[in-house]
């Protein structure tokens, strides 16, 4: 039976599909988070008030995660434009 199945290359496939089909749109959803602090400033509701500003931590963490997600499509397209 296991010569007819290859685990090795079965393994490499679910890997590669819970990177790709969970990992990063979960890097991506953490990239947006990172945009738009629930924080606000004393004094101010929710609902009037504006929104805090968004600090320099907040801004690399999104710019590393929506960089990563670019980089791994971009890798997708090379790898699948140079086995064809």
């Amino acid at each position: 039976m296991n010569s007819w199945i290859n685990l090795d290359a079965l393994w490499g496939i679910v890997v590669v599909g819970l990177v790709a089909g969970a990992g990063l749109p979960a890097l991506f959803a953490l990239g947006l988070r990172a945009l738009n602090p629930s924080a606000r400033p004393a004094g101010r509701s929710a609902v009037t008030g504006p929104p805090a500003a968004v600090g320099p931590v907040g801004y690399a963490v999104a710019v590393l995660c929506f960089a990563t997600v670019l980089a791994a499509i971009a890798w997708g397209i090379f790898v699948i434009v140079n086995h064809s």
